[in-house]
């Protein structure tokens, strides 16, 4: 457990403040959404704060009943999470221990690595395709005989890209029905590519495929920690079985289930998220920065040296992710905020590069 490193997140804004004195930062670092939570989810919260004295609906029953109906699958295919690295960390003590393995990509979201190791298990990391992009064919080639989880990605976080449905196709049929295979798709809304693929399309009762999805993203929900699983029932009764009684709040479950039908938020989150990358896109062409393009709300640039460049950003008041724990020491993650914020960062990049 020493070797264990604790995960890293984005700098609070309140830390900022803080230390440096910077009176009104701007954060693009947690891939967060930049306008906010849905008012749908806001005013259902405000209407249930008078209950906050009982305990929440420990089964989820009525957000499980709302998913299972959207996604067209039974209730009990449905697990519910604080987030999504609840869920990732439960898999791995269900299925990982000493001795066994999980195989994913390098540059891999971090909480795959480390819910592995606290189980003691090893996690077997492939190349990515030039550097970026997950290759779905050498990760099922790393596939052994103790090997009882691939963790994959899609976007990948922090790199943005994504794999494509043939791709994804073979390699649904290389796998052994032995081994979990985690679609991690907490970026999914976001994509517009023709060739992605739905992994809930791929769901049977032969392979153990778990379909990870979560509303801090698109919803703007990330402070109230809810996400899910679809699974198999077998698996469904396996990750309820360990999970923490009431791990899903009372103001989680309301907010979600009235923010799902806010359509006019998703709208526009799209919209800012699909301008903002524009101009974030075109304006580190014009300062020479090279950038993975994204299928997300973020952006992977390569700044030279990544730690640095966070440093100097961070006293011109924008917090920006740096990459060197996930392999790209030369990069940061920006997160694409709203066209103000995005702005102060291009002139801060300006000042600090």
């Amino acid at each position: 457990m020493a070797a264990i490193h604790p995960y890293e997140p984005g700098k609070p804004i309140e830390e900022v403040q803080r230390e440096l004195g910077v009176s009104e930062p701007v954060k693009l670092a947690s891939n967060e959404n930049p306008i906010g939570p849905s008012p749908l989810a806001v005013r259902a919260i405000r209407e249930a704060l008078a209950e906050l004295n009982r305990y929440p609906d420990g089964g989820s029953w009525a957000l499980i009943h709302k998913i299972a109906a959207r996604h067209k699958v039974e209730p009990n295919r449905i697990f519910m999470g604080s987030g999504s690295c609840e869920i990732i960390n439960l898999l791995a003590f269900l299925f990982l221990r000493p001795g066994l393995n999980a195989v994913s990509s390098e540059h891999a979201f971090v909480i795959y690595q480390l819910a592995t190791a606290a189980t003691g298990g090893s996690f077997k990391t492939v190349p990515m395709r030039g550097g970026e992009v997950f290759d779905l064919d050498a990760i099922a080639a790393a596939i052994d005989n103790n090997t009882r989880i691939v963790f994959l990605g899609n976007p990948n976080n922090p790199t943005g890209t994504i794999y494509r449905r043939a791709e994804w196709k073979r390699f649904l049929e290389k796998v052994p029905q032995r081994v979990v295979i985690v679609a991690d798709e907490a970026y999914f809304e976001f994509v517009r590519d023709a060739e992605y693929p739905d992994s809930l399309e791929d769901h049977d009762d032969r392979r153990m495929l778990v379909t990870l999805r979560t509303f801090s993203k698109i919803f703007g929900l990330a402070g109230l920690r809810v996400g899910y699983a679809v699974a198999r029932p077998d698996i469904v009764s396996l990750l309820n079985k360990v999970r923490q009684p009431f791990n899903v709040t009372s103001l989680g479950q309301i907010a979600v289930t009235a923010g799902m039908d806010d359509e006019e938020h998703v709208r526009n989150t799209l919209r800012v998220n699909a301008e903002g990358m524009a101009y974030l896109e075109g304006e580190f062409k014009r300062l020479g920065i090279a950038y993975v393009p994204s299928h997300a709300n973020f952006i992977l640039a390569d700044v030279g040296g990544g730690r640095a460049v966070y440093e100097k950003l961070l006293r011109q008041g924008v917090i920006v992710r740096p990459m060197d724990g996930y392999g790209y020491p030369r990069h940061v993650r920006i997160s694409v905020g709203l066209s103000e914020e995005n702005r102060k960062l291009v002139a801060a990049l300006k000042k600090v590069l």
